[in-house]
C-alpha cells in the first residue's frame, strides 16, 4: 500500500477557492422523468459537483419543484430544483446547447458510436474551451431510458461502464456520475487535477513529531513484556525505526505510544501510590538530613 504525506500528496493540494468557470455551461437534461425524487436528487447531484443548470423535459408531475418528496431529496440543493427550467420537448431543452451528449448503456442502430463517460467528460472540457455555448448531458425516462428520436438529436453518446450482470443505473446516480467526472475533468483542464477545495482542510494536520527519544522507551517496554531480547536483538530495533519512520506519527499519537509503553514496562496497579510514597521518601531524607537540623542554642 502507498504511503504518502499529507503536505505532498496531489489529493491534499488544498488551492482552490471555487469551482471551474466552464461549470456554468455544462446543463443536465432529465427526459420525463417519473419520480418527483429523481428530480430532486439530481439536482442535489449535480450542485454538489459546481453545476447549477438542470433542465426537466415533460415531467410526469408538472408541479416538481414543490414536490415534497423532490425538496426532501434535493436537500440543500432546493434552489438549484427551484431554478430548473421545464421544457414540453428536449428540442426546445437543447436551444443554446452547442454539443449534447445523450447516456444511453447500450450501442443503437441510430446515434452515435459509445464513447465512455471518462472520454466524453475529457472531450466536452476541451470544447468547452474551444466553442462557444453549452454542452448537456441528456438522460431518459426511469423506465426505458432516451427513444431513439430523443438519441438521434444529441450529437454525441455516452455510456457509464457498468457490470453486465447489474448495467442499470438509477437516473439520479447516473447524473451523479456525470457529474463528477465532468467535474473532473474541468479540474484537469484548469490544472487543479486530484484536488480539494479549501473548505475541506477543516482539519489542521500536524507535522511529525521526533522519534529518537521514542525508540529507547519503545526498547524497554518491548524488553519488559518479552517480544525483544536485547542480547539477541535480530534486528529488531532497525525494523522497529522503518515501521514508525513510515508512519509519521505526530505529537498526539507519539505520546499515545507512550503511555502504553509505560504501561508495558510497569502497570498501573504497581504505579498506585509511587509519587505520594516518593514524595514521602523525600521529605523524610530532607528531615533526617543533619544538614537541616536546627543548630542547639548552645553552638550558635
Amino acid at each position: 500500500m502507498a504511503v504518502f504525506s499529507v503536505s505532498t500528496h496531489p489529493l491534499f493540494r488544498l488551492s482552490m477557492q471555487s469551482v471551474p468557470e466552464l461549470a456554468r455551461r455544462v446543463c443536465f437534461i432529465l427526459c420525463e422523468p417519473a419520480h418527483p425524487g429523481n428530480i430532486g436528487s439530481a439536482a442535489r447531484a449535480i450542485k454538489t459537483m459546481g453545476f447549477r443548470d438542470l433542465r426537466v423535459v415533460a415531467p410526469r408531475e408538472a408541479d416538481y419543484r414543490t414536490h415534497e418528496e423532490a425538496l426532501a431529496y434535493a436537500t440543500s440543493s432546493a434552489d438549484v430544483l427551484e431554478a430548473s427550467k421545464s421544457y414540453a420537448t428536449l428540442a426546445q431543452a437543447l436551444e443554446g446547447v452547442t454539443y449534447a451528449w445523450a447516456m444511453t448503456g447500450y450501442d443503437r442502430e441510430f446515434g452515435a458510436p459509445l464513447t465512455p463517460m471518462r472520454q466524453a467528460a475529457s472531450e466536452t472540457a476541451s470544447r468547452l474551451s474551444a466553442l462557444e455555448g453549452s454542452i448537456a448531458f441528456v438522460f431518459g425516462t426511469e423506465r426505458s431510458g432516451l427513444t431513439n428520436e430523443e438519441v438521434c438529436l444529441c450529437q454525441g453518446c455516452a455510456a457509464i461502464p457498468a457490470d453486465p450482470a447489474s448495467p442499470s443505473l438509477n437516473l439520479s446516480q447516473a447524473v451523479q456520475i456525470a457529474a463528477y467526472e465532468m467535474q473532473l475533468a474541468l479540474l484537469d483542464a484548469r490544472g487543479d487535477a486530484g484536488a480539494l477545495y479549501d473548505w475541506q482542510g477543516r482539519f489542521a494536520h500536524e507535522e511529525p513529531a521526533p522519534l529518537e527519544g521514542f525508540f529507547d522507551h519503545w526498547e524497554r517496554a518491548m524488553a519488559a513484556c518479552g517480544a525483544h531480547d536485547p542480547k539477541k536483538p535480530r534486528h529488531f530495533m532497525e525494523v522497529s525505526r522503518r515501521l514508525f519512520g513510515r508512519a509519521g506519527l505526530t505529537k498526539n499519537e507519539l505520546d499515545l505510544l507512550r503511555g502504553v509503553c509505560a504501561a508495558v514496562i510497569c502497570p498501573k496497579r504497581d504505579r498506585i501510590g509511587t509519587k505520594t510514597r516518593g514524595k514521602a521518601a523525600m521529605r523524610e531524607q530532607t528531615q533526617n538530613d543533619p544538614k537541616n537540623s536546627p543548630m542547639p542554642p548552645e553552638e550558635r
